[in-house]
């Protein structure tokens, strides 16, 4: 099953190492990570998805804590976040398929970040299923290079959710 996992870390260098080595020894890899700076200078937000059994996920919430550097850790529900990803997809595009694919991109609400005489950079910001969906689309024009963020994610509502 599929965890976001929200962690407040004290801004420092070899915080990242440390997370990512306590999952390293679990034998569970990663399958999302972004990392960032929050309103507080000192302080980032580590946005972490990692597919585990739940005792797993308890197990692995304990051992974070353990870390001196991290402030306070969240698993986010699935059914009360937003979440974002931003991608970069080049894809090959000539005379005749650019107008067509120009329509895919628009439907999307995605942008064309660049242009050349054989290939599009259009640049999509959106949930997975979003992301994956235009994947798909673009995918039988012959897609050059993805590159993709982690997801980031970050619980509805107020911060207080007594407010």
């Amino acid at each position: 099953m599929s965890h976001i996992i929200s962690v407040l870390v004290e801004n420092k260098a070899g915080v990242l190492a440390k997370i990512s080595g306590l999952f390293s020894r679990r034998g569970f890899n990663i399958e999302s990570l972004a990392v960032g700076p929050t309103d507080d200078e000192k302080i980032s937000r580590v946005t972490l998805e990692v597919n585990a059994e739940e005792h797993s996920i308890e197990q692995i919430i304990k051992q974070l804590y353990k870390l001196i550097n991290v402030l306070k850790i969240q698993e986010l529900d699935p059914l009360n976040i937003v979440e974002r990803e931003l991608v970069l997809i080049k894809v090959s595009a000539d005379s005749k398929t650019r107008p067509e694919i120009l329509e895919i991109v628009s439907v999307f609400r995605a942008n064309i970040v660049d242009v050349s005489k054989k290939s599009l950079m259009i640049e999509i910001t959106g949930n997975s299923t979003k992301v994956r969906a235009l994947e798909d689309l673009l995918r039988p024009f012959g897609i050059l290079e993805l590159v993709r963020t982690g997801k980031i994610a970050c619980s509805r509502g107020s911060k207080d959710q007594s407010k």
